[in-house]
């Protein structure tokens, strides 16, 4: 057989190769195409992403750029806008506190840390005190200018966050860009809404906490908060007036300067034989004058005889000590305080004046020991409060009318509503504020003995509770009041609030009628 050359067959090879070849290809396009498919993730997923991704970048953000160091007066002061649910302002002034402010409702909050103070400034101030005149004015200056670069910086901080982190997150810049103007409109929303819920008039009513809660000084006194703290600029500067006697005076507080236009009431209520609140109520008593101290009962826990040595310092406290019996306290308890000196007892709406205020009050008409709801107890603090305003009348037709009315029960101190001005109680164990229908103001205060032992039994320690209240000697209207909240067992932590009336509030037309001065009351 001849062979063929390997030359042909390098040229054949290829053509016989070429129909298999077509017949694959062929093939192949006949087939269907698979295509992998990739699941996208819902668009509200996508949202809630990028709005994850602008919130945590912008914070990033305010807490790595967004400050400024601003001079206010004599102080060096730090200033940040911080993310918060309530918004307001809180004032840092290490190491004596700080004080918050209900300024706006945002959720931005304005952070204000003292640093400390410039020394230059405030002995010039010492040396040159004609120059606190102009200090309102300085401080004005000082705050809007250091606001203003406030905003510019933290609109810079939280863009520069959010895109940086969306750039992270996304990997793509159109993404991150997007994130950063969402988080720049953001933060102009809380501008926005925080300059339409402003509120200058906030710093009459601060919180305090810290050191500062022992500088009643700071607080003011009654009649000054009406008369002198109308003007946000005037409030400003006398807090950073006050702030640099602290610092001056090397943290060693300044005494505090009795007004004598003020009567000064201490409320307490529910001390259920807790041997702590004597030492706190001595305490309040000096640090804040106090004229008269009121104790809407419950001062035992039992009411046994054996219980009675535990009031015995109520002769030392320093102020004349006017009480009512609540459902813890019996018969034994109250004639043994009726044998105490500087002791006030009130019953059946007998009236007594005391450093100028005039009181009236009935004991409660349960005896419950063993903390038992006894059938019919509405009912007997319903008729205990009708025959207290029944006296609380009669003193008013005599020409002699009732300033302040207190029972145990409020359920009781309601039935005085438009008989007397204020009536205050306790009994639930946490403070509340009411304005009656009919005119009264309805103080009810917390626990000063923090529930007493009992407050072992809970996980957490119930907190101990006490009112400063300020009343005009002249006219004996309320014009003020503190709330005061201790740490409960074991706790060290104080805050003290500043509160007024609304005809006291800044832009009031005037008081309105009370009570005592022809407000129309209920029916018997």
């Amino acid at each position: 057989m001849a062979r063929v050359p390997a030359a042909v067959l390098n040229v054949l090879n290829p053509i016989r190769r070429a129909p298999s070849a077509l017949a694959r290809r062929y093939r192949s396009r006949q087939a269907p195409t698979t295509i992998e498919l990739v699941a996208q993730p819902h668009p509200w997923t996508r949202a809630v992403g990028l709005v994850a991704v602008v919130v945590l970048g912008a914070w990033l953000g305010l807490l790595v750029v967004g400050n400024v160091r601003v001079p206010v007066g004599p102080m060096n002061t730090t200033m940040t806008l911080r993310p918060s649910f309530t918004g307001g302002t809180k004032i840092n002034i290490s190491p004596l506190g700080a004080l918050q402010l209900d300024s706006h409702i945002a959720p931005v909050r304005l952070d204000v840390n003292v640093d400390q103070l410039d020394p230059d400034r405030s002995q010039a101030l010492v040396d040159h005190p004609e120059r606190l005149s102009g200090l309102q004015d300085e401080v004005t200056e000082d705050v809007s200018r250091g606001t203003l670069d406030l905003a510019v910086r933290s609109g810079v901080a939280v863009v520069a966050g959010a895109t940086t982190l969306g750039l992270a997150v996304y990997r793509r810049p159109r993404r991150a860009l997007a994130a950063g103007g969402l988080a720049l409109t953001l933060l102009a929303a809380s501008g926005g809404t925080a300059y339409a819920t402003w509120r200058p008039d906030s710093v009459l009513e601060p919180k305090f906490s810290g050191l500062l809660t022992s500088a009643p000084s700071l607080v003011g006194n009654a009649r000054s908060i009406v008369t002198e703290f109308d003007v946000y600029q005037k409030e400003l500067a006398r807090l950073v007036t006050n702030v640099t006697k602290l610092y001056d005076a090397t943290s060693t507080l300044p005494a505090y300067a009795p007004d004598p236009s003020t009567i000064r009431v201490l409320h307490v209520s529910d001390i259920h034989l807790n041997p702590a609140s004597w030492k706190i109520i001595a305490s309040l008593v000096k640090q804040y004058e106090v004229d008269v101290i009121v104790d809407s009962g419950d001062t035992m826990d039992h009411g046994t005889a054996a219980e009675n040595g535990f009031l015995d310092p109520i002769e030392d406290l320093g102020a004349p000590y006017v009480w009512v019996r609540g459902n813890h306290d019996s018969m034994i308890t109250q004639r043994y305080m009726e044998d105490l000196k500087n002791v006030h007892v009130l019953d059946d709406g007998k009236a007594q004046t005391i450093k100028g205020l005039r009181f009236a009050g009935i004991g409660d008409p349960q005896f419950t020991p063993d903390r038992s709801q006894q059938t019919g107890a509405e009912q007997s603090q319903e008729l205990a409060g009708a025959r207290l305003a029944t006296a609380l009348r009669d003193q008013s037709a005599a020409g002699t009318p009732v300033d302040i009315a207190v029972a145990h029960e409020p359920a009781a101190a309601r039935e005085v509503d438009g008989e007397v001005p204020l009536a205050l109680a306790g009994h639930i164990h946490h403070d509340e504020m009411e304005e009656l229908p009919y005119g009264t103001r309805l103080r009810i205060e917390g626990s000063t003995g923090g529930s007493g032992l009992r407050a072992i039994e809970g996980k957490h320690p119930d907190p101990i509770e006490a009112s400063i209240l300020y009343f005009d000697r002249d006219t004996r209207h309320l014009q003020a009041w503190d709330e005061i909240e201790l740490g409960g067992l074991g706790l060290t932590t104080a805050e003290v609030s500043r509160h007024l009336p609304k005809e006291n509030q800044p832009g009031a037309s005037q008081s309105p009628s009370t009570p005592s001065e022809g407000t129309s009351s209920p029916s018997p």
